[in-house]
């Protein structure tokens, strides 16, 4: 997450931290660079990340990712292309939002996937 406020960095590297020790759950992919490359990740599929304009982002299902949106809790993913991603909500830095819990949520709604 080269680029990204420290403090920002330094929040999910701490989340990293605590979420690496859960089964099957990964930084990023040795060699794979720009989207999602310094994600975390379970079984090799993305579920939280720092998006490249510095919001932490996470795969939960399209209905609840309706209800945090009307919540005001954040916004739906927008990847640079214009097109709003359905199961991902990013949150700006100083939101309220419990990263952790919404990271647990996000592993264990991909990780159901997989």
């Amino acid at each position: 997450m080269p680029g990204q406020p420290a403090e920002t960095q330094r929040r999910f590297e701490i989340l990293a931290s605590a979420l690496t020790r859960e089964p099957n759950v990964t930084v990023g992919a040795a060699g794979k660079k720009g989207f999602g490359s310094s994600a975390l990740q379970v079984g090799g599929k993305i579920f939280a990340m720092i998006s490249s304009s510095g919001n932490f982002v996470v795969k939960l299902p399209k209905l609840r990712v309706d209800a945090l949106e009307a919540s005001g809790a954040g916004k739906r993913f927008d990847p640079g292309h214009g097109r709003l991603m359905k199961e991902w909500l990013s949150l700006d830095p100083a939101a309220k939002a419990d990263w952790e819990s919404l990271a647990r949520e996000a592993l264990r709604f991909v990780g159901q996937k997989t």
